[in-house]
C-alpha cells in the first residue's frame, strides 16, 4: 500500500497489518506500514506536508483496533 493519509506503522507484533484502527485526532487507518523506530505500543501516522507532521508531533493517545 502507498503511504499516504490514512496509512499507519505499526508493531506487527501489537498490531496485524491490514487491521483498521482509529487514531483520536487522526480518524480511521489501515496498518499498512512498519518501520525501525516503531516497537511496541508507538504508532507512526502518516500526513500530507510537514507542517501537519509538525503540528501533529508527538502524542500519547488510545488506538482502538476495528478490525
Amino acid at each position: 500500500m502507498k503511504a499516504g493519509r490514512g496509512v499507519v506503522a505499526v508493531d506487527p507484533k501489537v498490531i496485524p497489518l491490514g487491521s483498521k484502527v482509529y487514531v483520536p485526532g487522526y480518524g480511521v487507518a489501515i496498518a499498512a506500514d512498519t518501520g525501525g523506530a516503531i516497537k511496541g505500543g508507538r504508532l507512526d501516522v502518516c500526513v500530507d506536508s510537514v507542517s501537519e507532521a509538525y503540528s501533529w508531533g508527538v502524542r500519547n493517545v488510545t488506538v482502538y483496533v476495528l478490525e
